[in-house]
């Protein structure tokens, strides 16, 4: 399951569950290329209750559509995850290295009011 929704101006929230397959890989790409439009600076806020890999089509999927994910990444400057596992909140924080532009901080899923008024602050 992936669920998209623009909370405000320049953030977007989306919730992450469960394994994807290309059908649902290619739906939730469209979604955050549609709602991330006209934000700039914006602030991403994920949620992933429970992470599995998702199949190799939709990878294939994720990786056609790389150029265009580029361009939304570069519309946002931060993102909080939410994830209790703590190889995906240490994956998230490596990742946050590896895009200079982007701060990228990982919570446990009970922290979420923690993880917005961190997405929050200046």
């Amino acid at each position: 399951m992936f669920k998209v929704e623009r909370v405000g101006p320049k953030r977007l929230n989306m919730e992450f569950s469960g394994k994807l397959d290309s059908t649902e890989m290619e739906m939730a790409l469209d979604e955050i290329i549609t709602h991330s439009e006209g934000i700039e600076d914006g602030e991403m806020l994920f949620e992933i209750p429970e992470f599995r890999f998702p199949t190799p089509s939709a990878m294939a999927v994720e990786f056609s559509r790389l150029p265009a994910m580029f361009r939304v990444i570069r519309r946002f400057s931060k993102a909080a995850v939410l994830a209790d596992e703590t190889w995906v909140q240490r994956l998230s924080e490596l990742e946050g290295m590896l895009i200079p532009w982007m701060r990228i901080k990982a919570f446990k899923l009970s922290e979420k009011p923690v993880a917005e008024a961190w997405l929050s602050a200046d």
